[in-house]
């Protein structure tokens, strides 16, 4: 027999979440038939896997030991330690801009990957575990059951701010923000042409799998297809050229990228969605600005040096023109 007591970052979730992450080789038919059978109860009593867990209690599971190393794998098994990053916290490779109990957001660069989209990739995910990990900020006994992970997700080539829950509590309540809609996302980017006035666009989006890309039509076209809302105002206008702060008010992938293009403007260096190319990038001029949260935070991101050296570049272009606003 062996008893787990629930800690406080383990808790709030179900029970059954919990015993599928505790027993992760198991199919989720053996969990539920060990919990009818009251081979696996909660304070001592039998359980459905559908109660919300409490700090303190305590699950028993009576399984023969060969049973349960058999259906157990921890998430820092040889394997995984296998992909460890080399992390030297003195010289991390993002920007912590906030932390706290519950949540930690960086700065994640241009080129890195939110989360991994293959076994073998290293993302910022990856980097932020070994950092809450190598500076004592996760209890190595809970990883089997809740592991840290980012909240939202960056394109590999945009920049900007980028939440992680450090605690279950924080994962939870940041997901459940950003999924009600009451998070506020800016962007800031450089979009082809000249935009004169503030605008609130919408449309659907479709996405191709095939491709990667997706494309926004005035009308649903298939049931796939996902409603956007999207809202900019120019900051700075230039030759050719405008900085726009572009607020989000549904969050699909790709939205900015695609529905910028499909008015004509299309972001500085995104020739997947119809850049010219001839400003010399070849990745988008796309950076999550900042997030402000319901209860007044507000987490910023700087401009990154490729950002503000495009911004530079654009101004010299200008040749002295009053097109500057404030």
């Amino acid at each position: 027999m062996k008893e787990f007591y629930i800690r406080n970052n383990e808790a709030g979730q179900r029970m059954d979440k919990y015993l599928k992450k505790l027993l992760c080789g198991a199919p989720a038919g053996f969990i539920y038939k060990m919990l009818r059978k009251k081979n696996i109860v909660l304070n001592d009593k039998k359980a459905k896997g559908e109660e919300k867990l409490l700090t303190g209690d305590c699950i028993k599971l009576f399984l023969s030991e060969e049973t349960f190393q058999k259906f157990s794998v921890s998430m820092y098994s040889k394997k995984s330690e296998a992909r460890r990053p080399d992390l030297d916290l003195e010289r991390l490779p993002f920007q912590i801009l906030y932390e706290d109990e519950d949540i930690l957001a960086i700065d994640k660069p241009f080129g890195m990957l939110s989360q991994k989209a293959k076994p073998e990739d290293v993302s910022a995910n990856e980097y932020i575990l070994e950092y809450l990990r190598k500076s004592g900020k996760t209890d190595p006994a809970e990883q089997n059951t809740f592991r840290p992970s980012v909240c939202n997700r960056l394109d590999r080539n945009t920049s900007g701010v980028l939440i992680a829950g450090k605690t279950l509590r924080g994962l939870q309540q940041m997901s459940e923000a950003l999924r009600t809609r009451r998070v506020v996302k800016e962007y800031r980017c450089i979009v082809e042409g000249i935009v004169d006035a503030p605008r609130h666009i919408t449309g659907y989006l479709h996405k191709d799998a095939a491709t990667n890309k997706a494309a926004v039509s005035e009308e649903k076209l298939s049931l796939e297809d996902k409603w956007i809302e999207t809202e900019y105002e120019p900051v700075c206008r230039y030759a050719d050229a405008t900085l726009l702060e572009v607020r989000l008010i549904t969050g699909r992938t790709h939205q900015i990228r695609a529905h910028l293009s499909s008015i004509g403007h299309p972001i500085v260096g995104d020739l997947k969605y119809g850049a010219s190319g001839k400003r010399g990038f070849s990745t988008q001029l796309l950076h999550a600005f900042r997030i402000r949260l319901e209860d007044g935070l507000e987490i910023t991101a700087p401009l990154p040096n490729r950002f503000q050296k495009a911004i530079r570049a654009l101004q010299q272009a200008q040749e002295g023109t009053n097109g500057h606003m404030e």
